[in-house]
C-alpha cells in the first residue's frame, strides 16, 4: 500500500501538473477534487471553456492527463479514479478570480470552522477583497476567509 497523502496534498500536486496541460489545449481546470471513497480513490478534474465543453472535450483531456497523473500520483495515493467533466450550472468554486467573476451569483458554502454558529451558507456573493469572500445573506453580510472555505457552489438564479 503506498503512503497517503493528505486529499489538499494530492489536489496541489495534481493542479501544478494538470494547469499548464490544460491551459496548452485551450482549456480552464476551474476545479480539482480528491476524495478516498468506499469504490475507491476518486480524482475529479472540471475545466471550462468559451463556448463550452463537450463529452470529447473531456474524454481528450482525460488521455493528455491520465499518462502524467498516473506517473506523478501513483506511488503515493494508489490506484485512482480520473473523471474530467464540466463544471455544470452548479459548478464548483474556489479561487479568488472565480469569486470576482462569479459576484452577483446565488452560492451555496460550507467553512472549515463555525462563524456564528453556522457552517453552511446561502447567499449571493457580493465580492472579494483582500483574501475574504463578501456573502450577501438573505438577513445580513458576511465575510469568510478564502482559506476556511471548504466547498463553494454556484446555485440556480
Amino acid at each position: 500500500m503506498p503512503p497517503s497523502l493528505p486529499p489538499a496534498v494530492v489536489v496541489e500536486e495534481v493542479r501544478r501538473h494538470a494547469e499548464p496541460l490544460c491551459a496548452d489545449a485551450g482549456y480552464d481546470l476551474v476545479h480539482c477534487e480528491f476524495q478516498r471513497e468506499p469504490a475507491g480513490a476518486t480524482l475529479r478534474l472540471y475545466i471550462d471553456k468559451p463556448g463550452g465543453v463537450s463529452l470529447d472535450d473531456c474524454a481528450q483531456i482525460s488521455r493528455h492527463l491520465s499518462d502524467v497523473l498516473d506517473a506523478v500520483l501513483d506511488e503515493h495515493i494508489g490506484p485512482y479514479n480520473l473523471e474530467v467533466s464540466s463544471p455544470g450550472a452548479d459548478r464548483p468554486i474556489s479561487r479568488p478570480e472565480d469569486f470576482q467573476r462569479f459576484a452577483g451569483h446565488p452560492v451555496r458554502v460550507k467553512v472549515a470552522r463555525a462563524i456564528g454558529g453556522r457552517k453552511n451558507f446561502t447567499g449571493r456573493i457580493a465580492g472579494m477583497a483582500d483574501g475574504r469572500v463578501a456573502l450577501e445573506l438573505a438577513d445580513a453580510t458576511v465575510t469568510l476567509a478564502l482559506e476556511d472555505i471548504v466547498r463553494a457552489r454556484l446555485m440556480a438564479d
